[in-house]
Order: C-alpha cells, then sequence, then structure tokens
C-alpha cells in the first residue's frame, strides 16, 4: 500500500524544524554517529514554462553579506507559504529553456526515521595560511579528493551521485539574471596528462603524468532554489545559495552522498572539511578543514581558510554509519561566501556554509533520485 501523505501545516512545520535542529545522535557511543532524521516529502505541483533568460550577468566568485548569527537568528520563523516559495526551483536546460516549478510540503502520515569597507584582498585568509594544495595523482584521483571538480564560471562543485554535482547557487545566477556562460556550462575532472600524449586510461612507468588537466563534461540543466533568486537581495539570500547540476553522461568516478548537516557540537572534533580551486593557487586543489564557530538553523560559521574559486565546494565529515557498521563521509554543506559580522560592537569575518537542512535534503535528493521513497532517510 502507498504511503497516505498529508500536507505539512505551518505548526507541524515548525515542529519538524526544531525537532531536526535540535536532533541528538542515536548513541552515546564514543564514535560520532550519522543522526536519524524525520525528512519531510517535497514533490512538484506544477511547472511553468518562462522566457528564455538573456545570460547576462557577471559571474560571482563568493557572497558577501553583514548579516551574522545573530541577525540570522533574530529573523521570525519563515510561514509555510514563505517555505514552499524558497524550495520552488527553476530549471535552466542547455538549449536555454527555463521552468520555473512550484512544490508540496508533505508528512508521510505512517511516520518516518529518519564591515563592507575594509580591504578585502585577504580577507578570507585567517592568520597563518593553512591550506593545503593536493599534487601527485595518487591523491587527487583518489576519494574524497577527486569528487571535487570545476566549474567553468570558475567555481567549484562535489560528485553527489552519478551525473550531478552540487555547487553554490550565485556559480550559476546573481539572484537576478543567470551569469554569462550558464547556458553553455561545462564541469571540469582532473585527470593526468601523459607525457607521451596518449590517452590511455591506465598509467605504467613508460608514460607517468607529467601533470594534471582538466576534461569537460557538459551539463544538461540546472536547478536552482526560489528562495536564492527571491531572497537573494535580502538577508534569507545566503540561506539558499545552492544548486544542482546535472551532466550529460556520468563521470564514472566514485561520488560523495549528501546528508542532513548534525548541529555543530556533533560533528566530529566540531570540524568541516572541504576541498576546491581557491583562484590564487590556479589549477590547484586546496584541502582544508577548521572549527565550526557558530551556527544558525541554515547556515555554519567558520574561519576556514578560503580564496573566491572555492564557493561551491561541499563542506563535509567523517561520521560513523550504524546500519552499515562503517565509516562514511556526506555532504552536510555547501561553501556560500563570507560574512562581516558585529559581535559585540567589534567587526569580525567568517566565511559561511549553508547547511543542508531536512528540507533542503528533501530537495536536492529528490531532484537526484526522482523518487521520494528513495529520500527517506537524511
Amino acid at each position: 500500500m502507498e504511503p497516505a501523505f498529508r500536507m505539512a501545516g505551518l505548526s507541524t512545520l515548525i515542529l519538524l524544524l526544531c525537532a531536526a535542529k535540535d536532533a541528538m545522535p542515536s548513541s552515546s557511543h564514543w564514535k560520532p554517529t550519522w543522526p536519524s532524521y524525520r525528512v519531510p516529502v517535497i514533490l512538484p505541483q506544477s511547472t511553468l514554462n518562462l522566457d528564455k533568460p538573456q545570460f547576462d550577468a557577471e559571474a560571482r566568485l563568493e557572497v558577501v553579506s553583514p548579516c551574522g548569527p545573530a541577525c540570522h537568528k533574530s529573523s521570525p520563523l519563515p510561514t509555510y507559504e514563505e517555505v514552499k516559495n524558497y524550495l520552488s526551483y527553476e530549471t535552466l536546460y542547455a538549449n536555454g529553456s527555463l521552468t520555473e516549478t512550484e512544490v508540496g510540503i508533505y508528512i508521510l502520515s505512517n511516520g518516518g526515521d529518519g564591515s563592507q569597507g575594509k580591504s578585502r584582498t585577504k580577507r578570507q585568509i585567517y592568520g597563518y595560511d593553512s591550506r593545503f594544495s593536493i599534487f601527485g595523482k595518487d591523491f587527487l584521483l583518489n576519494y574524497p579528493f577527486s569528487t571535487s571538480v570545476k566549474l567553468s564560471t570558475g567555481c567549484t562543485g562535489t560528485l553527489v551521485a552519478e551525473k550531478h554535482v552540487l555547487t553554490a547557487a550565485h556559480c550559476i545566477h546573481d539572484g537576478k539574471s543567470y551569469v554569462k556562460g550558464a547556458q553553455k556550462l561545462r564541469v571540469g575532472f582532473l585527470k593526468p596528462k601523459l607525457k607521451d600524449g596518449s590517452k590511455g586510461a591506465n598509467i605504467t612507468n613508460s608514460a607517468m603524468p607529467e601533470k594534471m588537466k582538466f576534461q569537460w563534461i557538459r551539463v544538461k540543466r540546472t536547478h536552482v532554489p526560489k528562495g536564492w533568486i527571491k531572497g537573494n537581495a535580502n538577508d534569507i539570500g545566503m540561506d539558499y545559495d545552492y544548486a544542482l547540476l546535472e551532466l550529460k553522461k556520468p563521470h564514472k568516478r566514485k561520488f560523495m552522498k549528501i546528508g542532513v548537516s548534525p548541529p555543530a557540537r556533533h560533528l566530529p572534533g566540531g570540524r568541516i572539511h572541504f576541498s576546491g580551486y581557491d583562484n590564487d593557487r590556479p589549477g590547484n586543489l586546496v584541502y582544508r578543514f577548521c572549527d565550526v564557530k557558530d551556527e544558525t538553523y541554515d547556515l555554519l560559521y567558520q574561519q576556514c581558510d578560503a580564496q573566491p574559486g572555492a564557493s561551491g565546494s561541499g563542506v563535509y565529515v567523517r561520521m560513523w554509519k550504524r546500519q552499515n557498521h562503517k565509516w562514511e563521509r556526506k555532504i552536510i554543506g555547501i561553501f556560500s561566501g563570507h560574512q562581516w559580522v558585529d559581535m559585540n560592537g567589534t567587526p569580525q569575518d567568517f566565511n559561511v556554509a549553508v547547511r543542508i537542512t531536512p528540507l533542503k535534503y528533501a530537495q536536492i535528493c529528490y531532484w537526484i533520485k526522482g523518487n521520494y521513497l528513495d529520500c527517506r532517510e537524511g
């Protein structure tokens, strides 16, 4: 029998948001364990054809916002209709056509477990530069570094399925228009460049790679939430700074699954990790990790060293998957940009990642799978 749905009313939605936010790990064992979340269902309700976009915006490699943790925490909870509007989305196709899809949010009735004037030249480096450039095919072509890809608009993305890449919305859309190059968007995969110029997949001692190069795959379609398009001019925009790209063909690499972001206090060591193509180190994949300093329901505030170009990187952690009896890395957020925050009258700067909440997980997972039954476990 098909499980019955009921529309998530405002009170139910608020309870869901609060319950997910305060979810405790399912075990008091010393291993940091992936918690279970009650994930809602987000389904398309109607789709409308839109005029073809102009593709006239300049690509921005980072987002800057003055609204910090206190600003976000003081904001009122959105209404059910507002959340529905934020999670509705635009889909851009490779031929330039554009659609807008309205969504509904449901709960399975049988339950489920589930300051701007300052110089900004080096503003995303905090003291000693703690980033690590990853060199050598033995690292670059191996998991998890091999999941990091480069977008032709200059940002970074992460492989999250056989044909899907998760990145930041601002890499595709500036909040008002799609960026130049979005229609012919490509995703670059680092590959060995052989000394003898051969293109064989097997690397022998007689043909060791001299350096790495990018092999590009075209994007078939792109999903961007309306929360980014509607909210980029105000404080909620950064909360929805994420996008999903579907490639024209499978990439044939190991990918990293998405997961609901646990509270910062439940992260191993309170730390997050991500790798990206920072533009001050052209051609290099740069890895970093750091402590989370603060959080809101939608954002993680940290001081990981980063430069423009790293935007769109998948923020991940490694925790114990009790059901599978193994350690597993999952993407729990998307690196977005930078914020100057007024901390008790003293300006302080943070780098910001968009958290994958239960609602965002349900949306992104549906974009990937196309079936809500495959998206019940966050």
